[in-house]
């Protein structure tokens, strides 16, 4: 019989079992999430809760049972450091496992367990909606009529613009008349000079 015999084997001995569970502590401690099969983050969620409770209490005490299970001290120093003073006010429960369906090839349950003070996703996302304004009815109808006067200003502001461009227009046209002006005026006294050379010819004779 197995009563009270909860512990999951993994298929591995002992030695090699705390060394599994140390390293996956490790991780999920420095990356505050990691995907593994769904019976190893059962297993990890057991082992790593106690030693984060642990480290509510910054002691040296604290620090070396800590560090005796995950035998390694950046580690221990992100457990205490920043994790921490993050979870001080929650009363256990500080993972969470959400399952992503079977590995292909064994169809092994797999799955996502991360710290839930440290989990963006859900944290980022929820500012930007909480700072939208609600949309109701009244505000896009509301939103259509202030539209629609600002619509006809436009519509009646084009036929003014296009009055407004007409002279424009008509007083470029006559600029190029203007210029042709003093060239028609230079020809004819270009004309006289061979007349007025005749006539002082003629008198010379």
């Amino acid at each position: 019989m197995r009563h009270n015999k909860k512990i999951n084997h993994l298929g591995r001995q002992a030695g090699h079992r705390k060394a599994l569970m140390a390293n996956l502590a490790s991780s999920l401690l420095m990356h505050k999430r990691i995907n593994t099969t769904l019976a190893k983050a059962k297993a990890l969620r057991m082992y790593v809760e106690p030693l984060i409770t642990k480290s509510k209490e910054d002691t040296t005490h604290s620090r070396r049972t800590v560090f005796s299970y995950l035998k390694d001290k950046e580690a221990t120093a992100e457990l205490f450091r920043t994790i921490a003073p993050k979870i001080a006010d929650r009363p256990g429960g500080y993972c969470r496992i959400l399952k992503t369906g079977f590995r292909l090839g064994d169809a092994a349950e797999m799955c996502f367990i991360e710290l839930v003070d440290f989990d963006a996703a859900y944290t980022s996302d929820a500012a930007p909606k909480a700072a939208a304004a609600p949309k109701t009815r009244r505000s896009r109808s509301g939103a259509k009529k202030a539209a629609a006067p600002a619509a006809e200003a436009v519509a009646a502001d084009a036929p003014d613009a296009a009055a407004e461009a007409a002279p424009a227009k008509k007083a470029a046209a006559k600029k190029p008349a203007a210029a042709k002006k003093p060239a028609a005026a230079k020809k004819p006294a270009a004309a006289k000079k061979p007349a007025a050379k005749k006539a002082d010819e003629a008198a010379a004779e």
